[in-house]
């Protein structure tokens, strides 16, 4: 899906942001290839009942679709002058001197945002010219996210998706725990193979989208993803009890506000061997864009580390990563900076114009 960093980005700096809707979206797309269907029931031609039509747009339900219509899109925001994120082919950026603008796109819905209301609104109208949009104003329902908005800036909510989430586990009335995953047990494989493990991938997909505004499940939901291929008993308890910790906290949210400083941190952590598994290093990192927290990571390592130095690198090595994608449309004006502090690695680079 769409990155939403660019979004907490925008609420940061107190920029513009518009939600868009598309309308009929994929007939927007041409076919490149040539695609014949039958006619369809009730307008079939009685004198050629045996004759086919040929697709001038695409359809919805052709594989085709979704593609020609990214295509089509793509094509007309490079023409806007509109460049293409080398890390995220959903997200296209603007700049005009000083002033940026972010677009993000998810099929037919677009988020349009940027530190210029003027530009912003140009390149809304010169949107418009080219496919019928509804603005649907400041987001308020986007991709199962909500957005309230308070007097000191924004919330980011998955509330109604946690409601959902615990209807469809079976879970509305289970009691509710303080913390999301077990301290004291290690997660090791058990020899019970869990009966339903549809269910258990189903349920921990959905847990991983929970994630984008919830920091405090990325360390639980990522030991559940571990055991994806072939899940036991043992970790279906392990899935009921994040079910459970999100019963307890369903009016959670990320919180966001404007931000003087435009400074980024970057803290970075990792364990050493700490799966009684495959002996593997955890990661993780919070990126604060000035006092906002605005991306997060709990990982698995790839490989072994031979040594409690080698995993702090790697995991430093995973956080200069995401800190070189929110930097793409920008040059900065200092290098990179880490340093080592109460036990965490801190990056630190500055944003121009931000």
């Amino acid at each position: 899906m769409a990155r939403l960093n660019a979004i907490k980005l925008a609420v940061s700096k107190s920029w513009t942001l518009h939600q868009l809707d598309v309308h009929n979206a994929f007939l927007n797309g041409h076919l490149a290839e040539t695609v014949y269907m039958k006619q369809p029931p009730g307008y079939e031609d009685p004198t050629h009942p045996d004759h086919v039509c040929l697709l001038q747009r695409s359809l919805y339900g052709l594989k085709q679709a979704p593609r020609a219509w990214f295509k089509r899109l793509h094509d007309f925001l490079l023409t806007a002058s509109f460049a293409s994120s080398k890390t995220d082919v959903s997200l296209f950026y603007h700049s005009a001197g000083a002033s940026k603008v972010f677009l993000l796109v998810y099929v037919d819905d677009i988020i349009m945002m940027g530190s210029d209301a003027a530009l912003v609104e140009s390149l809304l109208r010169r949107l418009a010219s080219a496919f019928k949009i509804r603005d649907l104003g400041t987001p308020g329902f986007f991709l199962g996210i909500e957005t309230v908005s308070t007097s000191g800036g924004m919330i980011l909510s998955q509330h109604r998706y946690m409601v959902d989430l615990l209807h469809r586990s079976g879970m509305t009335d289970c009691k509710p725990l303080t913390t999301p995953a077990s301290i004291t047990q290690a997660v090791t494989p058990s020899e019970q193979p869990f009966e339903n493990p549809t269910q258990y991938r189903r349920n921990v997909g959905a847990l991983q989208y929970l994630t984008i505004t919830r920091p405090d499940l990325a360390y639980a939901v990522n030991r559940l993803c571990q055991f994806m291929h072939s899940p036991t008993d043992d970790h279906w308890a392990m899935v009921k009890r994040v079910l459970r910790y999100n019963k307890g906290t369903l009016h959670y949210g990320l919180r966001f506000s404007p931000s003087s400083s435009s400074d980024i941190h970057a803290y970075s952590d990792s364990d050493w061997a700490g799966c009684p598994v495959d002996r593997k290093s955890t990661s993780g990192y919070a990126v604060f864009l000035g006092s906002n927290l605005v991306s997060w990571l709990s990982r698995k390592q790839r490989t072994v580390a031979r040594s409690s130095t080698e995993a702090e690198y790697k995991a430093l090595a995973d956080v200069a990563a995401e800190v070189t994608w929110m930097m793409e449309p920008y040059t900065p004006t200092a290098e990179m900076e880490h340093m080592k502090e109460n036990g965490f690695l801190i990056l630190k680079v500055i944003f121009p114009n931000l």
